[in-house]
């Protein structure tokens, strides 16, 4: 798997939608442009402190976010939406790394080939300096 967070994962998606538009322009099949393995981008680095010392102050903030920030997060969405295999947490549910251990990660992951199913354990590049694994 990959985690990112949202610093390196827009441009990551970025990238992605040009490789679509370049196989696009050439011809080819756009939908075979997607990440080979598992993508999970989580946006933890986005949301401002307008609002605090109450209990909607986490509510406020992300909303002001979403609407600061309304074309990115429809990108992102398309980009969900779009590409196999890429799942965007959205801000305000917590940082990549914890959001990773208590959501995201499993100690094993299964899967079936051939009429065999395979076992095996979770592995992970994280794209901030301390990602864990299980």
């Amino acid at each position: 798997r990959v985690l990112m967070q949202d610093f390196t994962g827009v441009p990551a998606v970025v990238d992605l939608a040009a490789m679509r538009d370049a196989v696009r322009r050439l011809g080819g099949q756009v939908s075979r442009v997607n990440p080979l393995t598992p993508v999970d981008l989580v946006i933890d680095h986005s949301v401002t402190v307008d609002h605090f010392g109450d209990e909607r102050a986490l509510e406020e903030n992300t909303r002001l976010e979403m609407s600061r920030n309304h074309e990115r997060y429809a990108f992102l969405r398309w980009g969900q939406k779009a590409f196999r295999h890429f799942r965007v947490v959205p801000p305000g549910t917590g940082i990549c790394h914890q959001v990773n251990l208590e959501y995201l990660a499993k100690a094993v992951w299964s899967r079936q080939q051939d009429d065999v199913l395979l076992a095996y354990p979770d592995t992970l590049v994280g794209t901030d300096s301390h990602t864990t694994m299980i």
